[in-house]
């Protein structure tokens, strides 16, 4: 019998890691299958009990479950300690192990498939929930000149950043949690967005005038052109969304799960269509 895996959300149906699992063990010739599973709101923790007991090996965890991946893992790996959420679930010698691959997964596709380079630049993070917890620490590491916070509660952006250890290495980035307003008259070289706003069409309060000439726009939401990104391209920023990102924290998922890191650009550009 082939070894299970699935991504769990709610929601979850738009989820394309089906399609990008099925061709990374089509290409690395690994017996799997993995699936789509929709949990309650209020049931992630049985859901996920349920899918182990019945001799799952690993899961991809997405929105809005990350913090609750974190509670529920009895060990954490990788990023994980320092994220505090968790978007990969591995079962090992009977315990449940939490890893975060969203930020190798964020810096990879920035770095190596975009060529944008991170040191040295002025990074504006939207949002402080669980995607941006799961980045912070990978950004931090490529030694950006500052780093901001933006959230529309300013309080749940000041906790993200005072969590941040500078023994990470990151002395070098100057750190901040801002409001929205706040940043009426500031400029950014890299603006990545990590609400999900954009799944329901929506856009983060941003001013006008917050992206740099040349800048780059990220939207970490996938397979749409949010208001973010129509925002962004008419002030003149490039814009893009999350699949890139997508597909590499895949990546890194199947290479915690299979012991095998398989390759991205064939499946990005297939995605694409």
């Amino acid at each position: 019998m082939s070894d299970r895996y699935a991504v769990i959300g709610n929601p979850v149906a738009h989820s394309q890691s089906p399609l990008i699992h099925a061709e990374f063990a089509r290409q690395t010739g690994q017996d799997m299958v993995y699936e789509r599973l929709l949990a309650p709101l209020d049931g992630f923790k049985e859901t996920v009990q349920k899918f182990f007991s019945a001799g799952g090996k690993g899961l991809n965890v997405t929105v809005p479950f990350k913090h609750d991946a974190w509670a529920l893992a009895d060990v954490h790996r990788g990023d994980a300690p320092d994220a505090q959420a968790v978007n990969t679930l591995k079962s090992e010698n009977g315990k449940l192990a939490g890893y975060n691959t969203d930020g190798i997964g964020l810096v990879t596709d920035i770095k190596q498939n975009l060529g944008f380079q991170i040191a040295g630049k002025r990074v504006l993070l939207l949002g402080a929930g669980g995607a941006s917890h799961g980045v912070m620490f990978p950004l931090l590491r490529e030694q950006a000149q500052t780093l901001v916070v933006a959230n529309r509660t300013l309080e749940k952006a000041q906790t993200l950043v005072r969590s941040v250890d500078k023994r990470t290495g990151a002395v070098a980035t100057s750190l901040d949690a801002v409001p929205y307003a706040d940043l009426a008259n500031s400029q950014f070289d890299i603006v990545i967005n990590a609400t999900s706003a954009g799944l329901s069409g929506e856009m983060p309060p941003l001013p006008g005038g917050v992206f740099a000439p040349g800048a780059l726009a990220y939207d970490m939401v996938y397979g749409r052109d949010t208001p973010f990104m129509i925002f962004a391209r008419n002030a003149g920023a490039r814009a893009v969304d999350g699949l890139g990102m997508l597909v590499e924290q895949a990546a890194e998922s199947f290479l915690i799960w299979r012991g095998v890191r398989p390759r991205t650009a064939a499946v990005i550009q297939k995605l694409r269509g």
